[in-house]
This record gives C-alpha cells, structure tokens and sequence, in this order.
C-alpha cells in the first residue's frame, strides 16, 4: 500500500493516448442516446396506450425500455459534455454514483432479459396455462425481485471497489467503472477479482442456463409441430438472443479482463457495447421485427404508417 494517496476526484479519459475520438462524442453518442430515448420512449408510449398490449411480455417490455433509457442515462450525457467542455473530472462521490447505477441497470437488465425468455417459453410450450403461470401478481413480484437484486449487486460491488489509490487518478475509461479503478489501487485486488469472477459465474452462467434451455424447448416445439409457424416464433426469439449475447459478452469481456494486461480502446470498445448497443438494438429489433407493435402504432397514432401504404 505504499504511496498511498487520499483521492478526491477522477479524471475520465475520453480517448486513448495516439486516439482522437472527439468525433464520436459529438456525433455518434449523442445520435445513438437520442435515438434510444425516442424508440424506448415510443415502446413505453404505445404498451400503455394499447390495450392490446397488456400483457406479459409487453409489460416486461415496456420494463425493460424504461430502464434503457436510465441504464445509456447514466455515462454517455456526462461523456458528451465532458468532451464539450474540457472538464474530465468527476468527484468521488459522482463516481461512486455511477459505478452503482451502471452495475444496478446491467443486472437489472439481465434479469429482465432471462425473465422474458422463459415468457416466451410458457406462451409458446405451454400456451394454456400461461394465464395461470404469468399472471399479474408473479409479473410485479419477479420485477420487484430483479430491482431488488440489481440493489444488492450493486451494492457489494461498489463497496468492494473503494480501496487505497496511488500514483494516478486517470481512469482509462468515458465512465467510472470497477476495472478501471482496480487497476488504480494499491490493494491487494485478489479478491476482488474473485468476487466478480465468482458473481458473472454464477448469474450470468445462470441466466444464461435459463434462457438457453428455455430457447431450445421453444425450438423443440415449434419444429415437432408442423402446424406451429416457425418463421413467427424464430423472429420473436432471435432479437433476445441478439440483444443478450452482445450484452453479456461485452460485459463478461470488459470485467474478466487483467487491468494489467487490458488495452485501453478494447476496453472503451467493449464498454460501447454492453452499456449502450444494447438499449439501443430493443426498440429496432422489438418494433420494426414485431407485427403486434407496428399494428398498435397505427393504432394509436391514427395513421398506416407501418401498414407499407
């Protein structure tokens, strides 16, 4: 723990040294985070206008959008104006704050995800007992369960993360995140590796367990019987699958990496993808691939705009 240092503030490294992004803070990010708000606004906008739409799945939807909106909220308006302005710094507390929502939504946002697959996997195997299965009661209490949880996760893993900080407050990264700022401590951060590598063990190898077999049996179903339509479960399922893998694999990549050996753009790479693609890619894949969404628009708005008139 030598040369130890009281840190006050961080300073957030917008580009990698060699590495001029400034484009990407003026034109890509602020396009991408518009963009997201207006699909997941519109998603939250039309499952609660249409009636036709409370149900299960939607309701986890319009779940799931609220929280893009928060979960791409938190690191890429303070990315942009930190760019805008010069001002990288960012205080303790500020980064605390966002080291807990970041990890909060992530495992929020996974929960969500494995909930909807096993959704898609009652209405689809075990149609008739599916009002019986995903009733109104075991929807709100699954939700309340997975913010609970995201709580918790968070909870341990921001306070794992405040060690003892020497040298240099730079962190390599557009946001505070736990590896970055374990590769600035002077601590001993074996268990600390540990603890992570322990938790996306077991929930992510769980969620991932979960869905998987639940996408299987939906497969195994549709293909056993002919008279099912294989085009229209394929095209519910993919989009998760899509969202999920990218989520969980950018994210598994950024926090299982040694922050000794890490390279600075990959990790910024990375970290593009598990924090903001995601609450982007729901509403493309689950409004323009989605027939029920595309009709409830029209519905709502009074016009064919997605009727290819």
């Amino acid at each position: 723990m030598a040369n130890a240092t009281m840190v006050t503030e961080f300073l957030l490294l917008s580009s990698p040294d060699g590495w001029n992004l400034n484009f990407l803070y003026f034109t890509v990010f602020p396009m991408i985070y518009l963009g997201t708000l207006l699909g997941n606004l519109l998603i939250v906008t039309i499952t609660t206008a249409d009636q036709n739409l409370h149900t299960p799945m939607y309701f986890f939807l319009r779940n799931l959008s609220i929280l893009d909106m928060c979960y791409i909220s938190i690191t890429v308006p303070n990315a942009c104006v930190n760019t805008l302005t010069g001002n990288r710094a960012i205080s303790v507390a500020g980064c605390a704050t966002q080291i807990f929502l970041v990890i909060f939504c992530a495992c929020v946002e996974l929960f969500f995800l494995t909930i909807m697959a096993w959704d898609r996997y009652v209405a689809i195997c075990q149609p008739l007992q599916y009002p019986l299965i995903m009733n109104p009661q075991f929807c709100v209490h699954m939700t309340l369960a997975s913010l609970l949880s995201g709580l918790l996760y968070a909870g341990v893993h921001t306070g794992n993360t405040w060690l003892s900080f020497c040298q240099s407050n730079v962190v390599h990264q557009f946001f505070c995140d736990v590896p970055s700022l374990l590769g600035l401590s002077c601590s001993d951060i074996t268990s600390n590796m540990v603890l992570i590598l322990v938790s996306i063990t077991v929930i992510g190898s769980g969620c991932f367990a979960i869905i998987i077999m639940s996408y299987i049996r939906i497969f195994s179903a549709v293909l056993k019987f002919p008279t099912r339509s294989p085009g229209k479960a394929f095209s519910t399922c993919t989009p998760h699958i899509l969202v999920f893998s990218v989520f969980i694999s950018s994210s598994a990549g950024v926090h299982l990496r040694s922050s000794a050996t890490s390279d600075t753009l990959q990790d910024m790479v990375l970290s593009v993808f598990y924090t903001m693609v995601p609450p982007f890619m729901n509403p493309l894949l689950y409004s323009l691939r989605n027939k029920q969404v595309k009709e409830a628009v029209g519905r709502v708005m009074g016009t064919q705009l997605f009727s290819g008139k």
